[in-house]
């Protein structure tokens, strides 16, 4: 007989502590709530303190406010320092942070490159790095969720090959980080989310009218449809699942309407 109880689907994160970047607004600030609610200590990382220290106060004593430039070494260290000073070694990381390029490759200037590049797969690679050191320096297991886009898989060339590009980084990096730390049981996974209502979808929609008519569902979704997903992938449930890529997208793949 199995000695996993039927089902195995546990999403309690009682002492677990996780690090979220992105967490002053969009997908961070929602998947913060959610590991909160599931019982795990959060550090909320961004730039934007304000939204970080409100969101901390919502959230209770669970949660930590840390400023946190993702373009800047010393302070991704600082905020892995300051999860771990206030809650213990951190074994949930969400490497949500990221930017838009919004422009076509040849207009693009050397900073805004180096500002995509730096955010969209510098940081993460540098914050996962750092997490799992941390990791198999205390003998411990844990979770990397890194936030990719549906970007990886198709683009139209709307002016945005540079993100695109980064999104399909960071789902290389995944599967090539989830066969590095296998055997210190750290998985590494991915999500891959379609257009949601978030902040930087509202940009976008600004410079390229509304989209709900668009896509095959008529809507765009909120981002309470990626919580399952989320918990999944950091659940103690999910423990032989690494290196995968999951697509969350709402059908908006779909190029033909059924009639």
């Amino acid at each position: 007989m199995s000695a996993y109880p039927l089902p195995y689907d546990t999403k309690d994160l009682s002492g677990r502590v996780a690090l979220v970047t992105g967490a002053s607004s969009g997908f961070g600030e929602r998947f913060a709530r959610v590991l909160a609610g599931q019982g795990a200590k959060v550090a909320l990382a961004a730039r934007r303190k304000d939204r970080l220290d409100a969101l901390a106060a919502e959230i209770g004593p669970a949660a930590l406010a840390v400023e946190m430039d993702a373009t800047d070494t010393a302070s991704l260290f600082a905020a892995v320092d300051a999860a771990q000073a206030a809650f213990g070694t951190v074994d949930i990381l969400v490497n949500n942070a990221g930017v838009p390029d919004a422009q076509r490759a040849h207009k693009m200037s050397v900073e805004l490159v180096d500002r995509v590049l730096g955010v969209n797969l510098r940081a993460p690679w540098l914050l996962a790095a750092e997490v799992a050191k941390r990791l198999i320096a205390a003998k411990q297991s844990g979770r990397i969720v890194n936030i990719s886009s549906t970007a990886h898989y198709d683009y139209s060339g709307g002016g945005a090959a540079l993100y695109a590009v980064t999104k399909t980084a960071i789902a290389r990096m995944t599967e090539a980080l989830a066969v590095e730390w296998a055997g210190y049981n750290i998985n590494v996974n991915a999500i891959a989310p379609g257009m949601f209502v978030t902040e930087m979808a509202s940009g976008m929609f600004e410079r390229i009218g509304q989209q709900d008519q668009n896509v095959i569902r008529k809507r765009i979704p909120d981002p309470a449809l990626l919580d399952s997903t989320l918990l999944y992938l950091v659940a103690h449930a999910s423990e032989a699942v690494t290196g995968a890529v999951i697509r969350v997208d709402d059908g908006q793949s779909a190029r033909v309407t059924l009639r």
